[in-house]
C-alpha cells in the first residue's frame, strides 16, 4: 500500500444519514486500498435538502449535487460521493471534475414499506403511497390505478417517520439506500424490476475527483468496477439521447449478460396509463451505443410526444 499525501483526505457529501454511511463506506474502503494519514467527511446540506416543494422548481436532481459540485473545484474537499441517480444525465459533469470510481453496484430494486408488514397487493383501494419520484408513481399507477400517490419528499429517515405518523399508508424506497441506513428490516415486500423497473443509475456510488488531482485519482481509481460502470453507462446514454428531465418518468435497468449486456428501458405517462418498452443487447465494451439504442427505439414508439407533453416545472 502506498501514502496518499501527508494531510487529510477531505470526502465531500450531503449531511443526510445515508450520504453520511456512504460517505464512510467509501473512506473504509481508500483506507482498506490506501494508506491514507487521516479522512476528514465533509458534509453540505445542499438546496435540494433543504427544499420541501417540488425539485423541478428547484432545477431537478441536479440541486442535490452542485453545490458540492461547486465546494470542490474551489478545493474545499479532495473526492465526492454521489448517488449516481442525484447526478444529472441531461449534462455533462462539470468541467474540471470527473467520476473516477463506480462503486459495485448495491441492490437496484424498490421496496413497499409498511407499518403493518403489507404488500402492495394487501393495499385497499384508496391508500395512501408516499413518494417523490415521478418514475416510482407512474409505474405504481400502471400497476394499481386505484392507489392514491401522496408527494412525500425527505431522506429516507424522515419519510419513514412520516409512514409511523400515519401520514401515509405505504411508502416506495429504495432497497439499497435502506440497507445503508440499517433499515432494510422495514421492507414489506421487494418489487420486481419487471414490475418496478429501476432509475437510472440506482444502487450507485460514484467517487468524483478533480480531473487535475492525479494523485487522488490514482488512488480512488483502483475502487473503480468495471462491469458497473459499464451498465451505469449505458444507462446514462438512454437518459441523455432521449433528453429527459426531472419530471420525466423513465426507468432504465442494465445488466451483465454471458455475452454482453441486456438494458430494459421505459417511458410512461405520468398517469401511468401509457407504457413504452424497450429490450436491447449489446456489448460490455460499447455500453454508450445500447443506450442510445434503446433510446431510439422508445422514440420510435412515441417516447418523445409523452415526454414533451409533461411540463418540467
Amino acid at each position: 500500500m502506498r501514502m496518499v499525501g501527508s494531510g487529510a483526505l477531505r470526502i465531500g457529501t450531503r449531511s443526510s444519514p445515508m450520504a453520511m454511511a456512504q460517505a464512510e463506506h467509501v473512506a473504509g474502503l481508500l483506507r482498506a486500498e490506501w494508506l491514507v494519514r487521516e479522512v476528514e467527511i465533509v458534509p453540505f446540506t445542499t438546496s435540494g435538502d433543504r427544499w420541501t416543494g417540488d425539485l423541478a422548481a428547484l432545477g431537478g436532481k441536479g440541486s442535490f449535487v452542485k453545490e458540492i459540485d461547486r465546494a470542490q473545484l474551489a478545493d474545499e474537499v479532495d473526492v465526492v460521493v454521489h448517488c449516481l441517480k442525484d447526478v444529472p444525465g441531461d449534462e455533462p459533469v462539470p468541467e474540471g471534475l470527473e467520476l473516477t470510481a463506480y462503486l459495485p453496484r448495491d441492490d437496484a430494486h424498490d421496496a413497499v414499506v409498511t407499518a403493518t408488514g403489507a404488500k402492495l397487493t394487501d393495499l385497499p383501494s384508496g391508500a395512501r403511497v408516499g413518494t417523490s419520484s415521478v418514475r416510482r408513481a407512474a409505474q405504481l399507477l400502471a400497476l394499481r390505478r386505484d392507489l392514491t400517490v401522496v408527494p412525500m419528499r425527505g431522506n429516507a429517515n424522515s419519510r419513514l417517520a412520516k409512514l409511523d405518523a400515519g401520514e401515509c399508508d405505504a411508502l416506495l424506497l429504495a432497497v439499497a439506500g435502506l440497507t445503508r441506513i440499517g433499515m432494510a428490516d422495514r421492507i414489506s415486500e421487494v418489487l420486481p424490476t419487471t414490475a418496478m423497473i429501476p432509475a437510472i443509475g440506482a444502487g450507485v456510488l460514484v467517487v468524483q475527483c478533480r480531473s487535475g488531482d492525479a494523485e487522488t485519482v490514482e488512488a480512488v481509481a483502483g475502487l473503480d468496477h468495471a462491469m458497473t460502470r459499464a451498465c451505469a453507462t449505458a444507462e446514462r446514454a438512454l437518459l441523455t439521447t432521449l433528453r429527459g428531465h426531472c419530471n420525466s418518468p423513465i426507468a432504465g435497468h442494465c445488466v451483465p449478460k454471458e455475452d454482453g449486456l441486456a438494458l430494459h428501458a421505459a417511458v410512461f405517462s405520468l398517469s401511468g396509463d401509457v407504457v413504452i418498452e424497450a429490450f436491447e443487447n449489446g456489448l460490455m465494451h460499447m455500453p454508450e451505443w445500447l443506450g442510445e439504442a434503446a433510446a431510439h427505439t422508445l422514440l420510435d414508439q412515441g417516447a418523445r410526444q409523452i415526454i414533451d407533453a409533461i411540463p418540467r416545472k
